[in-house]
C-alpha cells in the first residue's frame, strides 16, 4: 500500500522542530520575519535623496570659471578673458541697466552712470563667472553672474556682499530682469531692488523712471 506524503511529517521529532526554530531565532530577522529593506548607496559621485535635502543656501555654487574683465560694454554687459587667452562678451544675468548706445532708444537716463560704476568696479579685475540653466542669450552672449571673491557659500549674505550683478541693484545702477529658466537668485534681487527703490539710490532717485 503507498505510503501517505504527511507520513514523514508525522514522524518528524518534536525536538527536531524546536531545533529548527532556535536556528531561526538567531538571524536577524527572526524566526518567520522578513529581513529589514535598506537604501541601496548612490552611485560614486551622485547624492543621495538625504544629501540633497540636507543641502543648504550654505553650498557654494559649483564650477566657477575664473576671469579678467579686459572690457566694459555697458553697465550689464562686459567682455573677459578665460583660461586659455580666449575673450568672450558676458552679459549679466537678473539685472538690466539703462542703454548708452542702443540703436532704437540711444542712450537712456543714469545709462552713463551705471556704465562708469562698472567700469569702476570691473575693468582689469579678476573675477568669478556662474552660469545657470542657459550658457548663452540669443546674441551669443556668455551669461553669467559675476562674483567679486569665490564665495563660501550662496546665503543672501554672501550674494549681498560679493556678487557685482547684487551690487548694481543695491546700488540704484539697474532694475531687475527676470529671463526663465535662469532665475537662481529671481527672488534676492526683487529684495536688493525693493531696498534701492526705498532708499532712493540711483536710478530710483529721479523722475525719469516710472515705478
Amino acid at each position: 500500500m503507498p505510503r501517505k506524503a504527511g507520513g514523514a511529517l508525522r514522524r518528524t521529532s518534536p525536538g527536531f522542530l524546536v531545533l529548527v526554530c532556535f536556528l531561526l531565532l538567531l538571524r536577524p530577522a527572526g524566526c518567520g520575519g522578513l529581513p529589514e529593506k535598506t537604501a541601496p548607496a548612490p552611485p560614486p559621485g551622485q547624492s543621495s535623496p538625504l544629501q540633497k535635502q540636507a543641502a543648504s543656501d550654505d553650498t557654494a555654487p559649483p564650477d566657477l570659471i575664473p576671469a579678467t574683465v579686459a572690457e566694459v560694454i555697458d553697465g550689464d554687459t562686459v567682455r573677459v578673458r578665460l583660461p586659455g587667452r580666449r575673450t568672450q562678451k558676458v552679459r549679466f544675468i537678473g539685472v538690466d541697466t539703462p542703454e548708452t548706445r542702443h540703436p532704437k532708444t540711444g542712450e537712456e537716463p543714469y545709462g552713463r552712470a551705471a556704465a562708469a560704476f562698472t567700469k569702476k568696479s570691473l575693468l582689469g579685475r579678476r573675477v568669478w563667472l556662474e552660469r545657470d540653466v542657459q550658457e548663452r542669450d540669443r546674441y551669443g552672449r556668455l551669461l553669467a553672474y559675476v562674483w567679486l571673491e569665490p564665495p563660501t557659500g550662496a546665503s543672501a549674505s554672501e550674494v549681498r556682499e560679493k556678487m557685482f550683478n547684487a551690487r548694481l541693484l543695491l546700488e540704484g545702477y539697474a532694475q531687475v530682469l527676470t529671463v526663465p529658466p535662469n532665475v537662481r537668485y529671481a527672488d534676492l534681487f526683487v529684495k536688493f531692488q525693493r531696498e534701492a527703490r526705498e532708499a532712493k539710490k540711483g536710478l530710483w532717485g529721479g523722475r525719469h523712471l516710472h515705478s
